[in-house]
C-alpha cells in the first residue's frame, strides 16, 4: 500500500497556494477569453486531473 502524502506546511503556504491561485486565474481567463461556462472549465479540469489519477486495470475473466 502507498503511503499517503501530505504537502508540508511551508508548500501549503507556498507552491501549493500559488500554483492553486495560478489555476483559478488561468480558468477565469479562459471563461473572459471564451466566454464558456463554468461546465466546459469543469470538464477541462477533469480531463486534466485524469491525468494525474491512479490507473486501475480490468481484470479479464
Amino acid at each position: 500500500m502507498d503511503k499517503t502524502y501530505s504537502f508540508s506546511i511551508d508548500q501549503m503556504n507556498g507552491i501549493v497556494e500559488d500554483t492553486y491561485a495560478k489555476i483559478i486565474n488561468e480558468c477565469e481567463n479562459l471563461k473572459k477569453n471564451t466566454n464558456c461556462p463554468n461546465e466546459q472549465v469543469v470538464a477541462l479540469l477533469s480531463v486534466i486531473a485524469s491525468n494525474y489519477a491512479t490507473k486501475t486495470e480490468k481484470k479479464e475473466n
